[in-house]
């Protein structure tokens, strides 16, 4: 069995969920970087660069936030690696980390819920169904999209453990 790296003191199940979400939001990159050098997994009616280029930006993108949650069950995540200019060496703020991480799950939810409704509807002109020829296609797209569905309350699952482990709770307001 793999062993996943992590602080001591992390739960199991969020070590095994921060290093599930690049996994689960891998497929969808994949598809997109396939849509870009012509896979025939949907149709492309104007191929351009400014579209390859958003297509393979956004794919980057979103691993590498993905990638941030492993910051949540991992050193750097409580301390700025070294090689890092200026913040190297210095604690992550805690309460920050937390926002980031709630604040992402929250619009993360937002975006799946409205491309949800986008797909199903199938509305607009920039609706991946509107794209698709075939039922093929329209499997391989739900197949490499719906793991998307999971990237939200999986962060927001680390990101509540993350706040307890670093001991952040609420306090009353005193005058």
């Amino acid at each position: 069995m793999m062993k996943l790296k992590a602080l001591p003191d992390v739960p199991r199940w969020a070590v095994v969920a921060a290093h599930a979400v690049p996994l689960i939001v891998l497929p969808s990159g994949v598809w997109r970087v396939a849509l870009t050098f012509g896979a025939p997994v949907a149709r492309v009616d104007e191929p351009t660069l400014g579209l390859a280029a958003y297509q393979l930006g956004l794919t980057v993108l979103a691993e590498l936030l993905a990638f941030l949650t492993l910051g949540l069950v991992r050193e750097w995540g409580e301390v700025f690696p070294r090689r890092l200019p200026f913040l190297g060496g210095r604690p992550v703020g805690a309460r920050g980390a937390t926002f980031a991480a709630l604040a992402g799950a929250g619009g993360l939810a937002a975006l799946t819920a409205w491309f949800t409704y986008v797909v199903v509807a199938g509305i607009g002109a920039y609706s991946p169904v509107a794209h698709i020829d075939g039922s093929f296609q329209k499997a391989l797209l739900y197949v490499c999209y719906l793991p998307l569905a999971a990237w939200a309350p999986l962060l927001a699952a680390v990101a509540i453990a993350y706040r307890r482990r670093r001991g952040l709770t609420s306090t009353p307001l005193t005058p």
